[in-house]
């Protein structure tokens, strides 16, 4: 998912009755761990967190939204068999100190894994994210860093506008691709070699 929206603008952009908010918020830039946590836990927004900046992330389409309904539900059901866990944004992810991420997916192999917590995850098995038209980079290259440094296996990369899936599996610290499935093609999983989804039945979602 991508993201554009600052968490402070300048003043003549917000309206006069949120100037005293916006006055009590800390700079870019000077955002504590604390400090995201606790707007995370009083706000509706989506926001990811990095060295001390607040990003904002955009509100998500009906498509969006229905293919991560469509892949939520194909992993839940691989998830139920094998007594793992599964769930969708909005759920923190910690990828590094003083990093974290809102995956539109995100999966543990275990439902038992120390790595899950009520506040949020310490790290996961699988993610994966739906570009956005605004910033595909995001997801494509500052964020396959991000959970290759936090570890995670496998990220699956779905791309409506292209309508390809790309999955990443992780070597050697780094991501290599598995496969880049358009249409036609079955999308496949390093992790769980019995689990596939048809790239067409993905995007052809309403």
């Amino acid at each position: 998912m991508d993201t554009s929206i600052s968490t402070r603008q300048q003043d003549h952009e917000l309206p006069m009755r949120d100037l005293g908010i916006a006055a009590l918020l800390p700079e870019q830039g000077q955002w504590s761990q604390h400090d995201y946590l606790w707007l995370t836990d009083h706000t509706n927004h989506l926001a990811e967190y990095t060295d001390g900046i607040v990003e904002v992330l955009s509100m998500p389409t009906e498509r969006h939204q229905a293919i991560v309904r469509y892949l939520f539900l194909a992993f839940l059901s691989l998830m139920q068999r094998m007594g793992g866990e599964v769930f969708f944004a909005p759920l923190r992810l910690q990828v590094a100190p003083r990093k974290f991420r809102e995956p539109d997916l995100l999966l543990l192999r275990s439902a038992d894994d120390s790595r899950r917590g009520n506040e949020y995850w310490h790290g996961a098995d699988l993610v994966a994210e739906i570009v956005g038209p605004d910033d595909p980079d995001r997801d494509y290259v500052i964020k396959r860093a991000d959970y290759a440094e936090a570890e995670v296996t496998e990220y699956w990369i779905v791309d409506p506008h292209r309508e390809v899936i790309t999955v990443l599996h992780l070597a050697d610290g780094e991501y290599v691709e598995h496969g880049v499935f358009g249409h036609g093609a079955t999308a496949t999983s390093v992790l769980f070699p019995d689990f596939n989804v048809s790239v067409d039945a993905v995007f052809a979602v309403r």
